[in-house]
């Protein structure tokens, strides 16, 4: 049965519940069945071979199961009309409805507020206002309508809406808040609505309220990703979301919801060992963590007064807590690594020295420090270069973290050396070649995308202490040349900047094997390379003149058309154009050939 849309409309304005409740309930259930239409990219007709824009068939088929059955999908509803469904919606929810028609109507409002095309009506100052009294949250410091757990109350303005028990309450207010979470995200209209409106201000009140309250809120989870969505949007949020003590509160809420506490120090310790975080749990933690990032993220160009430092350092300890703890599904267990490797990334690194101390006996140590936290950031880094997906988005931050953790903590560095760069004793395959850590990061230094080239050699530099010859070694010249020329390396010497590491002066130690073939390794692969037969053996002087001028000449014609330039390296070890000028590279020629002649004379 197809849900008529007028039919919907028309029974929402003569007042007819249970008719609205029928339609509704027939509209959502199509609509729900389309999405996952839409996820599964099922082929629209045997005669189409690619997947096609939902927007434009007027028909869609699917067959279901093995009975031979069809479901029929039709876009009946042109964008004036899904208009009209949600402004109808919007009125209807401001009388007195019954509980179910309520969490209808709320749920229909959600299917719309994913579809641009009937978004507009949502995006009004009173329609936000009006989801905001349905999601308990008050806008403007006005009434806050709050529901008793025995009998239930009243939302809103008078003569607003009755939910009979605490649970209608709940799962009404549920749905108000995901309607708001969809408009915001859609519409840049609404994103200033709500700015205008102080709905983030109505959003930390009650994470703040529900933090405090002894029973657990069941829309804690969209209240924080309405949170998350506002700061993500709205740069103006996020300082004021940080003048409202948010790294604090929100540092406290990641607490409630890892179950930890925090002991002597800036240790913390879980309040049940063992227990994996529910799924419900973690993703209130990587809503929490995604919001700390949008509140955090330009911290680590600032430095913290010692008040600002102490509270870092707490949140850097909470964060080492998700980084080696447990949930229930492993792919959510990554997400939440993810998430507090991206917090960590934009902390001061003066605060970062807590991930080196834990509340116990440490698994993996180096020279007596714990080592737990940095073996699981290597292993996210090793998960996320196997998968080879959104590099940047993904293993970036991972890399950076690692790097500049290296540059400030001499064990770290230590520690990830010996896992990523041991000694070498193979070098007969190439660096880029080897299946290694070190050979997936090798690779990574010639990346099409830039800034994952530059971190994936920034690291390994940093574990070779900055040293031009060590680097050459573990990666070959050619690879390295782009963060050597980057730098002004090419010519050797040490790198110099705004924030010089201070590194041991301990020697790099070769193995046997090693050492055995050094003098063969080509400098440029890194590798051991098999004996070639010399192109100019028999060849006589006179003649090896003329094949080098014939290259210098295929060399002119190609930079001529610029579809190479010459460079040469300059005195401070950077890249400069062999010839600064065309007036500069004639005169370059001619004094090639008049030398040529010169010596036919002699």
């Amino acid at each position: 049965m197809v849900p008529d849309v007028e039919a919907i409309i028309h029974s929402i304005n003569r007042g007819d519940q249970d008719a609205v409740q029928l339609h509704l309930l027939t509209y959502n259930t199509q609509q729900q069945k389309l999405e996952q239409f839409r996820q599964n990219k099922v082929r629209l007709s045997a005669d189409s071979d690619s997947d096609s824009d939902l927007d434009e068939p007027d028909l869609l088929l699917r067959q279901v199961g093995t009975s031979g059955s069809w479901l029929v999908f039709s876009h009946w509803s042109p964008p004036s009309s899904l208009q009209r469904l949600a402004a109808a919606l919007l009125g209807f929810i401001s009388g007195p409805l019954q509980p179910p028609v309520l969490y209808l109507c709320l749920q229909t409002l959600r299917i719309l507020s994913r579809d641009h095309r009937g978004l507009q009506p949502l995006v009004s100052h009173g329609a936000l206002l009006t989801l905001a009294q349905l999601a308990n949250l008050s806008c403007h410091g006005g009434f806050e309508p709050a529901l008793d757990s025995t009998d239930g109350q009243r939302w809103g303005n008078a003569g607003h809406v009755t939910l009979a028990t605490a649970q209608d309450g709940d799962g009404c207010r549920r749905e108000a808040i995901k309607v708001l979470c969809n408009v915001i995200y859609n519409s840049p209209q609404a994103q200033e609505t709500a700015s205008a409106l102080r709905l983030l201000h109505a959003v930390w009140r009650s994470v703040r309220r529900g933090m405090r309250s002894v029973a657990a809120s069941s829309g804690r989870f969209y209240e924080l990703r309405l949170l998350f969505l506002l700061t993500a949007l709205r740069p103006e949020l996020r300082l004021q979301l940080q003048q409202e003590r948010g790294v604090s509160v929100l540092t406290q809420a990641l607490e409630q919801s890892l179950e930890v506490r925090r002991r002597e120090g800036f240790v913390v310790v879980s309040e049940s060992s063992g227990v994996r975080l529910s799924m419900e749990a973690s993703r209130e933690v990587i809503e929490i963590l995604k919001t700390l990032f949008n509140v955090c993220h330009k911290l680590s160009q600032e430095e913290p007064d010692e008040e600002d430092a102490a509270q870092y350092r707490h949140l850097a300890a909470v964060l080492r807590h998700c980084l080696l703890c447990s949930c229930e599904e492993e792919h959510v267990l990554e997400e939440v690594q993810g998430h507090a490797a991206n917090v960590l990334s934009v902390l001061p690194l003066t605060c970062l020295d807590v991930l080196l101390s834990g509340p116990q006996r440490a698994t993996h140590h180096w020279e007596g420090v714990d080592m737990d936290a940095v073996h699981s950031l290597l292993l996210l880094m090793e998960r996320r270069l196997g998968t080879g997906q959104k590099l940047k988005e993904k293993l970036t931050p991972v890399l950076n973290l690692l790097t500049e953790s290296c540059r400030v903590h001499r064990e770290t560095r230590r520690y990830l050396r010996q896992q990523i760069l041991p000694p070498l004793r193979d070098v007969s395959t190439r660096p880029e070649q080897d299946c290694s850590l070190r050979g997936q990061l090798v690779r990574l230094m010639t990346h099409v995308d830039t800034d994952v080239k530059h971190c994936a050699a920034e690291l390994l530099f940093v574990l070779c202490k900055e040293n031009v010859s060590r680097f050459v070694k573990y990666t070959g010249y050619g690879n390295a040349a782009g963060l050597l020329a980057m730098r002004g390396l090419l010519r050797g010497g040490r790198t110099s900047g705004p924030r010089p590491a201070q590194y041991s002066s301990d020697s790099d130690s070769d193995t046997e094997e090693y050492r055995e073939a050094k003098s063969r390794i080509n400098l440029v692969t890194g590798r051991v390379e098999a004996e070639q037969p010399d192109p100019m053996e028999g060849m006589t002087e006179e003649e090896k003149e003329e094949e080098a001028c014939r290259l210098m000449a295929m060399i002119d014609r190609l930079s001529r058309v610029q579809i190479i330039q010459p460079m040469s390296v300059t005195a401070d070890g950077g890249l400069a154009p062999l010839w600064a000028g065309r007036e500069e590279e004639e005169e370059g020629m001619v004094l090639l050939t008049q030398g040529r002649k010169d010596s036919e004379i002699e």
